[in-house]
């Protein structure tokens, strides 16, 4: 798998100058195909939609380029008029001297000594008479007999031909130009081949499956689309303000910067401090005070601040399906690679690369790396906190999501931890002391849920007394952890619940427990197995307590017992099923028990 990385790295980087334009030329497709099918739902015909798209594409990228041009030429023609205000703020930002130091004044000192000395040495130099070297004597051996001074001599470059100056002047646009003549070409034939090329794809893909082919193929395809059409939204909301404010602000040229600003937005990062430069800049230029740079710095980061934290969690959403880290791992490996226009098709080559991840098992690395789901599931996050003795940690992952009945957070998040847990220790990969920190740290998460303060108006009233109920542990310390959660439950009810171990039923401890008040005992198990266990614990508690005490079972794996004389009364699979059975079996059988007929009797 390394060597496979490594190879697909280096090839992408070799073959850039063809991956390049390819990958900038789908982009494109992406954006063009939706007008091409509208224009072919018009009944234009395939090569006539492809060309009218295309020459739409061309002509949107020549007018944003002729005003670029216009704006620059306009830019430069005034730029001679502000140099005595950037002057004059130079001026004032060079720091006044030092007085009075020590350093100071000695540094001062030696400066002028050395300039003595220079003074000195270019006097001298100057007042000494020219000197005839010992061995020249004569007239100059450099002229020519009969001359009396040198000839000079001058060097001229012969005038540039037109293949000359077009090299030097064209020759940077090769490159540029090259990249927009293979793109223009790819876009092309890809809108004018886009059935083909997909068959083709799915065919590469795996056609033995051509249902989850071709949820991966939308999904990439609906998710890329989507991103490039909210980036333009929100590049348009961001820089008409910044060529609004600028203007209002009196920044020359502001549609240049407000063009600049929408344009240069699609590299992430970069862009938006790239955009802030240039008019920042300028403003200190324009304004011979300070007055126009603070109005633009402030323009910039205001409307930086409200797109970040407004409109692109409104815009965006779940649209890419990237975390933030992957948008910035992405942008620098990207660019490391194809440079700013690595940059720039970053974000939706993760997109592909992540979409790939969750269909293809081989590559789901990539979905966990680097898309925004979360890797674990809150049940297995909340163990392996439990795990690392972190109950705090443990509690706010569970109260993530601010459910309103904390009954739910404790079924579907710190009840299947437990699960998790007792499927390791079934395996025997927990041991003793294990198992003992993590009753004790559900027992710290019950307790914060247990003290958490009740929020809203709707709160009822805290019930009145109603009796005891013992939750006793079937098998290990994380049924008694179990019991621990359904004991606050029943507290908010009005019972009296005690959480017992697992051996206080035990034939030597069983005469322990308590016996007064007692309207109702439940066992708590993770996992029954067979149900012979619980069925004996429920037997030996019924001949202890009496049948006038319900002898409840709660199976959280789902599990079931079957019918018997030693059999429980009653059978609970969830929390709340148990938190009724409680509420209904409890106060009747104390009635039974003790000869009063229940109120409703009456």
């Amino acid at each position: 798998m390394v060597i496979v990385g490594v190879v697909v790295v280096l090839a992408l980087y070799f073959g850039r100058g063809i991956l390049v334009p390819l990958a900038l030329s789908i982009l494109l497709a992406f954006v063009l195909a939706p007008l091409v099918s509208r224009l072919r739902r018009w009944h234009l015909g395939r090569i006539p939609s492809v060309l009218l798209a295309v020459l739409a594409a061309i002509s949107v990228f020549a007018g944003i380029f002729t005003i670029l041009g216009y704006q620059a030429v306009d830019l430069a023609e005034n730029l001679p008029k502000y140099e005595d205000n950037l002057s004059a703020k130079i001026r004032a930002l060079r720091p006044a001297p030092a007085e009075g130091g020590f350093i100071e004044r000695t540094t001062e000192t030696l400066k002028h000594l050395g300039q003595e000395l220079k003074d000195v040495a270019s006097g001298g130099a100057e007042n000494t008479p020219p000197q005839t070297p010992p061995n020249q004597t004569g007239p100059n051996p450099g002229l020519v007999p009969g001359q009396t001074e040198p000839i000079p001599v001058r060097i001229e470059a012969p005038p540039p031909n037109p293949f000359a100056m077009l090299t030097e002047f064209g020759g940077p646009l090769v490159s540029p130009l090259g990249t927009a003549g293979m793109v223009l070409l790819f876009v092309v034939f890809i809108l004018l081949q886009q059935e083909d090329l997909r068959d083709r794809l799915i065919r590469l893909a795996g056609a033995n499956d051509l249902r989850r082919t071709t949820e991966a193929m939308d999904e990439a395809g609906e998710r890329v689309t989507r991103y490039l059409v909210t980036q333009l939204i929100l590049n348009l909301l961001y820089g008409i303000p910044i060529g609004v404010g600028l203007w209002l602000i009196g920044i020359p040229n502001a549609a240049l910067w407000g063009l600049l600003a929408t344009t240069l937005r699609f590299i992430p990062y970069l862009g938006p401090v790239l955009a802030a430069i240039l008019p920042i800049t300028l403003s200190f230029a324009v304004d011979p005070g300070w007055t126009l740079p603070l109005l633009t710095l402030a323009l910039f980061l205001g409307i930086e601040l409200f797109s970040n934290n407004v409109l692109e969690p409104w815009l965006y959403g779940t649209s890419t399906g990237l975390s933030s880290f992957a948008i910035i791992v992405a942008a620098i490996f990207w660019t490391s690679l194809w440079g700013p226009l690595g940059l720039l098709l970053a974000t939706p080559l993760t997109v592909v690369m992540v979409v790939l991840g969750r269909h293809v098992r081989q590559l789901e690395f990539l979905a966990v790396l680097l898309g925004n789901a979360p890797p674990l599931p809150p049940a297995a996050r909340i163990y392996q906190r439990l795990l690392a003795r972190d109950p705090d940690e443990a509690a706010e992952i569970a109260d993530e999501d601010q459910r309103p009945d904390v009954t739910v957070t404790y079924e579907q998040s710190l009840l299947p931890a437990l699960m998790l847990a007792e499927a390791d220790r079934s395996r025997g990969n927990l041991d003793e002391d294990t198992l003992v920190a993590l009753r004790d740290g559900m027992e710290a998460v019950a307790t914060y849920f247990a003290d958490a303060p009740d929020e809203g108006p709707d709160t009822p009233p805290p019930p009145p007394p109603r009796g005891r109920v013992l939750c006793i542990a079937g098998r290990s310390h994380l049924d008694e952890a179990a019991g621990l959660l359904l004991a606050d439950l029943l507290a908010r009810d009005g019972w009296q619940a005690d959480t017992l171990p697992c051996d206080s039923a035990s034939p030597r401890r069983i005469r322990d427990l308590p016996r007064g008040d007692i309207r109702a005992v439940l066992l708590s198990y993770l996992t029954t197995g067979t149900g012979r266990h619980a069925q004996r614990l429920a037997y030996r508690l019924r001949r202890y307590f009496g049948p006038g005490v319900p002898i409840l079972l709660g199976m959280w794996d789902g599990g079931t017992v079957n019918p018997a004389p030693t059999a429980p009364d009653a059978v609970a699979n969830t929390l709340s099923q148990a938190r009724n059975l409680v509420d209904e079996l409890g106060p009747r059988a104390c009635d039974d028990a003790i000869g009063v007929k229940p109120a409703a009797a009456e």
